[in-house]
């Protein structure tokens, strides 16, 4: 079941050609994010696991620190104690800091595409006004001419 999910949700966030380069690349860190944070929380147990004043003894409690943490929320109800602990939270920061970072560069990316679009659709539509502008004044100056009126007013 969950290997399928997986599976689908890989193909999900990588896999579409169409999607772009750093759409792509948010999805990634954020299923990089997610097995850190998972991986991170089972790892932080066994590294506190017997320490003196440790408080990330059960997986659920280190699940809520790697959320934590990797928000950089940080409330302080969780914390470790070892040096390997440290080192796995110090991780678990890095890997959040910089799939957050990435996942708003993407979406700050696709609002000035955007912007971008919409500006190149309304100068076209000025450049095609123009150009439909001058063939009907070289319309109403060939006509003119036909009828020999020469200054191109009508009575």
């Amino acid at each position: 079941m969950v290997p399928g999910f997986l599976t689908r949700a890989v193909a999900v966030l990588l896999g579409r050609e169409g999607r772009s380069l750093h759409l792509k690349a948010a999805g990634a860190a954020s299923l990089v994010l997610l097995l850190v944070m998972l991986a991170g929380s089972w790892a932080v147990v066994a590294a506190e696991e017997g320490a003196r004043g440790a408080n990330l003894t059960s997986y659920p409690k280190a699940l809520w620190w790697s959320i934590e943490t990797a928000t950089t929320v940080g409330y302080g109800d969780f914390y470790p104690v070892t040096p390997w602990g440290r080192v796995i939270g110090a991780l678990v920061m890095v890997v959040g800091i910089t799939t957050y970072g990435m996942v708003t560069a993407a979406l700050a990316t696709w609002f000035v595409g955007r912007e971008e679009r919409r500006r190149g659709h309304a100068h076209r539509l000025r450049e095609e006004t123009r150009a439909l502008h001058e063939r009907f004044d070289r319309i109403e100056r060939m006509l003119a001419g036909e009828r020999g009126g020469g200054d191109g007013r009508t009575g």
